[in-house]
């Protein structure tokens, strides 16, 4: 696979000429908080926690468009009723992570920030309701920590980028030693190439697979 600079901002330009920048925000702004790490919100970590939720499992445009209408929700409803979240989202052990994500939203950011290691962070965030291991670096990501995600698109491409015959350990529920290492190798040949942090390669080489831009 012949990964380079200048295929990296090539692909970075299209998604951007086809609007198809962003994850659960614009890319310019996942960028800059992986550049400028600040603490944020309750409510932005209620917000990405509730997103990236919601966006295990499906599209990214089902995804943006109930986490609009469940946030507009709760901006309005600071006591959600489980029935009123279920009737815009049918998915009973999602609603009700997401009410207790939203219930405890100060905590569980409190919580985090009270970590100092990324490997406690991440610790941390499994233990939210409904966060499981790529979910948890999704959100970690996105929240501003320099991570990978790992899910399935990462894992085949840098399994292509290694030459490697790994195929058949490829797991989007559990990642293989080998494969982590082809993508860690992926990585850290990009971040040497452009300059980019991991969490913004991450972002662009994944919605680039996503969107037929790599073919895989």
């Amino acid at each position: 696979m012949n990964l380079s600079r200048k295929l990296f901002f090539e692909l970075e330009k299209q998604l951007s000429d086809l609007g198809l920048n962003s994850d659960s925000e614009n890319f310019s702004v996942i960028k800059e908080r992986l550049l400028n790490k600040k603490t944020i919100s309750e409510y932005d970590f209620a917000r990405q926690a509730i997103y990236v939720i919601l966006a295990g499992g499906f599209s990214q445009k089902t995804a943006k468009k109930v986490h609009a209408q469940i946030m507009d929700y709760l901006d309005k409803n600071q006591q959600p009723k489980f029935d009123d979240l279920f009737a815009i989202f049918h998915n009973k052990n999602k609603i009700t992570a997401i009410i207790n994500i939203w219930k405890n939203r100060q905590k569980h950011r409190d919580f985090y920030y009270n970590f100092n290691s990324l490997d406690e962070k991440l610790s941390y965030l499994l233990t939210l309701p409904h966060i499981g291991k790529i979910t948890a670096n999704h959100l970690a990501r996105n929240l501003g920590e320099d991570i990978v995600k790992y899910d399935i698109w990462i894992q085949r491409l840098g399994v292509k980028f290694s030459g490697k015959n790994l195929h058949n350990k490829i797991d989007n529920g559990k990642l293989d030693k080998d494969v982590k290492k082809a993508c860690d190798d992926m990585f850290e040949f990009l971040v040497i190439e452009t300059g980019m942090p991991r969490g913004y390669i991450d972002v662009v080489l994944w919605k680039s697979c996503q969107n037929g831009l790599i073919k895989l």
